[in-house]
Formats: C-alpha cells, structure tokens, sequence
C-alpha cells in the first residue's frame, strides 16, 4: 500500500480490550499455506517518533484477531516501525516501551496457533532515507530476531514495499536480513522477503527486482518471495475501482511463470479490491489462478486491518470493516 505518510494520529480508539479465551485455529480447506490479513496501527503516526501509543500509533486489537481466526484465517502480517524498536541508529538498542507492545500482540497471535509476520513498515528507509547501510540493516535484523528466535510461529518480513532504489542494494539489503536472522538463532522461521518497485507482482520481472532477488539463499530453504499486487489501475491500492474482472489473474501471470521457473515460492502479502462485483471477480479470479499454481502460491493476505481504519474502504477489521462485510463472504473458499 503507497502510503508515505501514514494517518498521522488517525482517529484513536482507546479502552482496554477483554482478552478472549484461546481460539484454535481451524482448518483450512484450500491449498494455501498462509491466510491472513495485514494488521495496522503501530506504523501509523510515521512522522511522530518517537510517537505516543494511543495519540500517534496503536497495536492489533485480540478480539478482532480472534475473530478473524474464527473465520479461517492463520496469518496475521503485523507492521511496525524500525525507529521505534531501535531508535536513533540501526545498530541501537530496543526502546522497550514500543517493543513490549510488539511482544504482546505476537504472543497473542501465536499462542492462538497463528502465524505472527513481523514487518517492518519502512519502504526500505529509516528516517526517511534509503537504507544504504547494509551491515547496519542487518545488525537491525539481529537484535529483532534474537528476541523472536525460539517461537517458531514467527515470521521475518525483511521490510515492507522497497522502492526508488537500486535493484543490487535491495537485493543486499534481503540478503544481510536472511543471514541475521539465521545467525540470531532463528532457525526454523519462514523469512518473507521483498523486492523493489513496490514488491509488485505485475512488474516483477520487468523492474528488474527479480534478478537480484532470485540470487538470495538461505540454509534452511524458507524463503517465500513476497509480492503485493493492488487492481486498481495504477496498481497503488488508492481506488475502490478495479480495472477488470479478470486484472487478477493477469496481473500475476507473469510472476507466477519466474516463480516456477526458478523453483521459488511466493505469497501475496498484500491484496485488496473495492466492495463492488467486478472487484470481488477479480479477487477471486486471482485467487483461483493461485489455488490451480499452489505449487508456487503459498497464500494471500489481505490488506488491511486495524482498530484505526475506521470506513476505509479496503478495511478487513470485525465487526463492521467495509471489506469483512462486503467482501470476505465472497472469498470464504479460498481460506
């Protein structure tokens, strides 16, 4: 989602929310590995930093996972910023205050049976610079996973939508995260990894991300190449309006081809469509296209959720977002 700035304070909800009783996680009677949604809140404020939770930032709600997990999803893609885990320098030290809310929401998930992606939400920049400093990223890396290394429902998303850079800097930058997080100790995590241009699916091979990224190597092979891939008609994930019924499945084709040719796994990490029929045809022509190549395809996530949203128009969060009520009784199969 090209969000630059994100709803800086964006109408807070507080209250403190009932813990509910664990939830097992069903199911799932589609081929896919990982469903799930993309959870907001803690990266929103971005311009505020530190920031303060509940005015500039907020975390997942548990009874809105629950319920999603009630629904049949099992992967939950949790952002969060870099400056606020390690502030100051990517070789720092936590700022317990924020971590302990990322510590809470993952031990939630994950003590649900679910699946908890750790994303950095940061495009490949810290404090708003591109990221350059590769020893450095991964240092980054290492003191995140460290904390994560022993849960094995964890997942690394080395950082959310690349963009603007050089295609080898993005390539090394993936690479020095897989490297930390294994050397951390974390050694049976997936690593989600992602490309430059946005981790567009539709340009995957023709941004020329999909060279240097398909070098990456990890010595425990879990590695899955996330992609993002929005049907509106600049991609951007900005409009209810979809191009087509069949803009799904097309715009992954040629994805779906480098993934198998180069023996690959991947994942849409973030999709989404308007509450309208010809958006709900082209989600679920892609998910279809997806479930016929699931020897490539491990899931889908939906962006997004998060108590903030509000009426947004994409929004997956129970019990009244635009998308949880327009939109996911019509992808009930692809779960």
């Amino acid at each position: 989602m090209r969000f630059v700035h994100l709803l800086a304070g964006a109408a807070a909800v507080s209250g403190a929310v009932a813990v509910p009783t664990k939830t097992k996680t069903k199911k799932q009677d589609s081929p896919f590995l990982f469903t799930g949604v993309s959870e907001s809140g803690a990266e929103f404020g971005n311009l505020a930093l530190p920031g303060q939770l509940g005015k500039d930032y907020t975390w997942p709600d548990h009874t809105a996972i629950s319920t999603l997990i009630q629904k049949g999803f099992n992967t939950f893609r949790v952002a969060m910023m870099m400056e606020r885990m390690i502030p100051d320098k990517l070789t720092g030290t936590v700022n317990e205050t924020y971590a302990v809310g990322l510590d809470d929401i993952v031990t939630y998930i994950t003590g649900q049976g679910a699946y908890a992606v750790i994303d950095p939400h940061n495009f490949g920049r810290y404090y708003s610079n591109i990221i350059t400093d590769v020893a450095g990223f991964g240092a980054w890396w290492t003191t995140v996973a460290k904390r994560y290394a022993t849960n094995e429902k964890v997942i690394f998303d080395t950082n959310n939508e690349f963009h603007d850079e050089d295609n080898a800097l993005v390539g090394q930058l993936n690479q020095a995260a897989i490297d930390a997080i294994r050397g951390a100790g974390a050694t049976s995590q997936y690593i989600f990894v992602e490309g430059n241009s946005w981790t567009g699916a539709w340009h995957w091979t023709s941004s020329g991300t999909a060279e240097a990224m398909g070098k990456l190597t990890d010595p425990q092979d879990k590695i899955v190449y996330e992609m993002h891939q929005y049907l509106d008609s600049d991609g951007s994930g900005t409009s209810e309006a979809c191009v087509s019924a069949t803009i799904g499945r097309e715009r992954i084709a040629d994805a779906t081809a480098w993934l198998k040719a180069n023996g690959k796994k991947g994942l849409i990490g973030e999709t989404a469509g308007g509450p309208n029929a010809q958006c709900i045809s082209a989600v679920q022509g892609m998910l279809s296209y997806m479930q016929e190549n699931s020897d490539v395809w491990t899931g889908w996530l939906w962006w997004g959720a998060g108590p903030w949203w509000a009426d947004y128009m994409y929004g997956m969060e129970p019990p009244s977002g635009t998308a949880y009520t327009a939109v996911l009784p019509s992808l009930t199969q692809f779960i």
